[in-house]
This record gives C-alpha cells, sequence and structure tokens, in this order.
C-alpha cells in the first residue's frame, strides 16, 4: 500500500477515545444492554448468544466480527453465505429488535478495540462476497485502503439493500473526505437512526 493511501493518523487515536468516552460516560446502560440482550436472545432461541463471522478486514487481512446472534441457528447450513435482506425470514422476533437498532452489531466494539475496525468506515463484506462483488465491480477492493466500520455513509444515508455498487459511491466518497469530523458527524446521525429503529428500512432515514 502506497504511503499516500495509508489511513489518516487521527483514526485510532479517535476510536480509542470515542470507546473510552462512551463506556464511561454510559456504564449502566452498556451494562444493562449486555445482561437484557443475551437473556432474551436464550430465552427465545436458546444458544448460542454471539455469531462470530469471518470478515475482509484493512488490506484484505481476515478477521472474526463478532454479534449478538439475530438469526435462528444454522441459518445457512444448506444454503451457504447470502447477502442479508430486509424482511430476511430467517431473522429471530429478537433478532428482528436487535436489527432494527443495530444492536446485534454492539459486540463489535470489541473487534474496534482489537484493531480490526474503526468506528467509522466502510462496513466489512464476508470473504465469498467480496470476491463476488469485486469481480462484478473492478473497484470495490478499493474499499480495503482502511479499517472497516461499525457504521459508514453507506449505512447512513443509503438503504439496508441498496445494491454494493451504489454502497461503493458512499464509501470510496468517505474514503477520499475522511476528518475527525466527518467521522463524529456520522457517528451521531447513525445515533439516530438506531433511536429511530429505521437500519433496515428502504426510505429514507432523514
Amino acid at each position: 500500500m502506497k504511503e499516500s493511501e495509508k489511513e489518516p493518523i487521527y483514526k485510532r487515536p479517535l476510536d480509542l477515545a470515542i470507546f473510552l468516552f462512551a463506556h464511561i460516560l454510559l456504564c449502566p446502560f452498556w451494562l444493562l444492554l449486555w445482561a437484557i440482550i443475551p437473556a432474551l436472545i436464550c430465552l427465545e432461541d436458546g444458544r448460542p448468544i454471539f455469531y462470530f463471522q469471518r470478515r475482509v478486514g484493512k488490506g484484505g487481512r481476515v478477521f472474526k466480527a463478532i454479534k449478538f446472534r439475530s438469526m435462528v441457528r444454522d441459518a445457512e447450513k444448506y444454503t451457504g453465505p447470502v447477502w442479508a435482506k430486509e424482511n430476511d425470514s430467517r431473522v429471530t422476533r429478537v433478532g428482528r429488535l436487535l436489527r432494527v437498532t443495530a444492536l446485534d452489531e454492539l459486540p463489535q466494539v470489541l473487534n474496534i478495540l482489537r484493531g480490526d475496525m474503526s468506528f467509522v468506515g466502510p462496513r466489512p463484506e464476508r470473504p465469498e462476497l467480496m470476491r463476488k462483488f469485486s469481480q462484478e465491480i473492478p473497484d470495490f477492493p478499493l474499499r480495503l485502503k482502511v479499517r472497516p466500520g461499525l457504521t459508514g455513509p453507506a449505512q447512513v444515508y443509503g438503504n439496508y439493500d441498496s445494491h454494493p455498487r451504489k454502497k461503493l459511491r458512499y464509501d470510496l466518497f468517505y474514503i477520499k473526505n475522511m476528518s475527525p469530523w466527518f467521522d463524529i458527524k456520522l457517528l451521531f446521525l447513525s445515533l439516530y437512526v438506531t433511536l429511530k429503529g429505521k437500519w433496515e428500512t428502504r426510505s429514507r432515514k432523514f
């Protein structure tokens, strides 16, 4: 990777600062979520609570992303990797609530702490889908120039099931215009979408 294509120096310190600030300020709220969500998943569909999935990160490095399980067990046993869609029949009732509020992604703060991800950036794709989209869209690998994010412009401004080509335009715009202020703006907009429960909507979020 060329020097000019390296991730901006502010990214990692900003991620750690946000992590510390959010967990100190919202400690009781985080503890409540980490207690309630696993209990609800267990009550509806048993274990496992967490779902580990291989994702492609910066520079093509594969890592295991961690999520609260929102689908029935062995959801892809017979289909293999399938791109998630709105109103997916494999999603449990608790999972539906987690998805519209994006709380199924909450455990990925551990991926951020490890350095696999950032709070803001292109969402990490699965290796199988990364290969597929890269064959169909030549510029798709360009999104691997930076660490993948918990949220990003494609999620904030796009729709849940937008075509990968459209999401790529958002991702490349972000990579070209990265700044601390852009990250903070996207985080506040993401919080708004979470509170509105609009992460899976096909209509405009704002």
